[in-house]
């Protein structure tokens, strides 16, 4: 099960930041096509992020307490604290932004620049974020393989 939550969390999380880019550009432009395609993405992006978060909770309460024990044993732990308080603080941010980007979709007419330019940049946003995010466990996992080696013979 670790290692399928292990590779469930990051790549729900790739998905969900490759579907806001879908969001994105299918916003560029306005024709009746690229609505409904544009609202049934900003939907699974939605799901997908409530699904990141979901994986991301399972493996926290199992697995992160043994993982950061591992880091702690490391050159670099302050860098592990310093990446999960980020992807704690900042996944808030995505999923609230997932969730109001269907409501955006769904609710603005897009004929209007400004409404447009909401689902725009909410898009921009997730997509954004969600890479800090991608690179934040990636320093993460880091820390820990740091923690790893301290621990191995050479």
């Amino acid at each position: 099960m670790r290692e399928a939550l292990l590779f469930i969390h990051p790549t729900l999380g790739v998905l969900g930041i490759l579907g806001a880019v879908w969001v994105f550009v299918e916003a560029l432009s306005v024709e009746e096509s690229r609505l409904r395609r544009m609202r049934i993405m900003s939907i699974i992006v939605a799901v997908l992020f409530l699904l990141t978060w979901i994986s991301g909770g399972l493996w926290d309460s199992f697995y992160y307490g043994a993982d950061r024990m591992m880091a702690a044993k490391g050159s670099w732990v302050a860098v592990g604290d310093i990446a999960m308080e980020f992807k704690e603080h900042l996944f808030v941010l995505i999923l609230l932004l997932s969730l109001y980007l269907p409501v955006l979709t769904y609710r603005l007419d897009l004929q209007n620049t400004v409404a447009r330019t909401s689902i725009l940049t909410v898009a921009a946003l997730i997509v954004v974020f969600g890479l800090a995010m991608e690179g934040a466990g990636a320093t993460l996992a880091g820390s820990v393989h740091v923690g790893m080696e301290t621990m191995m013979p050479s």
